[in-house]
């Protein structure tokens, strides 16, 4: 009786192993049952495509010469780094919608081609960003360049976050390059690494262009970066984003309120206006405190909303 106990724990043992090792080979987790099927299903609506390269492919009318093995690589990269990075781009086309408005026309009057509008996506996302070098507003520009071509910056008043006038400073520094490198490709690129620093490279390696330059990593890709995003940013929906016109961010119209006398309290100073101290600082970013000095009696002009536009209350 006992031995008969015995070989029945053994035959039920080895048919327990029996069915482990099958359920093992043919279970649900193996690789055959991670079907096409169920890996269809995931990728259905979502695919990462290589990008064709797009033809005659220009920065303000200047090509660029894809046929060279270096320059296609480079900027193939771009378009799919920044293709591919959705919500930055997304965002980008939204704030574009509300801030191209005002810098296309001040380009315009300078004389600098359209294009440049997308360097000043790339070096600040159209915020009013602070660099790590201390490099601020929609065009990063320099305390020290701010100064010499005449913005205000104290502790009270910092216009190099005024897009109007910064923009306007960005066309006078890139006209001034232009003429000293002889194409716009080139004044982009010192736009980055100063007049200087690309005047020395150029020296240094006997050549005459920027796609004929090796230079950093950062300037070797930030002529590349903004060609890349003028191309997405003028052909959205080639490259998957949908949007309609409602969903992106809109130009705000103001009014012109001039002052030429020290302001002690900007909050109340709003009050009265009809808006708040913070809708004063979002049009107003160029006003670093709470209060104006103005010991000069200087004319300074601050932009509020058109009435309406905020709810009733702020």
């Amino acid at each position: 009786m006992k031995i008969l106990k015995v070989l029945l724990m053994s035959v039920g043992l080895i048919a327990v192993l029996a069915v482990s090792i099958q359920a093992v080979q043919e279970g649900p987790n193996t690789d055959k049952d991670i079907t096409e099927e169920k890996v269809e299903k995931v990728t259905r609506d979502y695919n990462i495509y290589a990008l064709p390269m797009p033809e005659n492919l220009n920065f303000g009318g200047e090509l660029v010469p894809i046929e060279d093995p270096d320059v296609y690589e480079r900027m193939d990269r771009e378009l799919l780094v920044n293709t591919y990075w959705q919500s930055n781009a997304l965002l980008l086309l939204k704030r574009a919608n509300k801030y191209f408005p005002v810098i296309e026309p001040i380009l315009k009057e300078y004389g600098v081609p359209d294009d440049f509008k997308y360097l000043a996506v790339i070096e600040s996302g159209l915020t009013q960003a602070v660099s790590p070098a201390r490099a601020v507003g929609f065009w990063q520009i320099m305390e020290g360049t701010g100064k010499d071509y005449k913005l205000e910056i104290n502790g009270n008043v910092d216009e190099r976050y005024h897009i109007e006038k910064s923009t306007r400073v960005a066309c006078e520094y890139l006209l001034k390059s232009k003429e000293r490198f002889g194409s716009w490709t080139m004044a982009a690129a010192a736009y980055n690494a100063g007049n200087t620093g690309v005047l020395r490279q150029l020296e240094r390696q006997e050549v005459n262009n920027y796609y004929d330059l090796l230079l950093g990593e950062e300037t070797g890709r930030y002529v590349f970066r903004i060609i890349a995003l003028k191309e997405i940013m003028k052909n959205p929906k080639k490259y998957g984003f949908n949007f309609s016109q409602e969903d992106l961010y809109s130009h705000i119209e103001t009014t012109t309120v001039k002052v030429d006398t020290p302001v002690s309290n900007f909050a109340a100073f709003a009050q009265k206006l009809d808006i708040n101290y913070k809708i004063l600082k979002i049009h107003n970013p160029w006003l670093r405190e709470a209060h104006l000095n103005n010991k000069s009696g200087k004319m300074y002009e601050i932009e509020i909303p058109k009435k309406g536009i905020y709810p009733v209350g702020n």
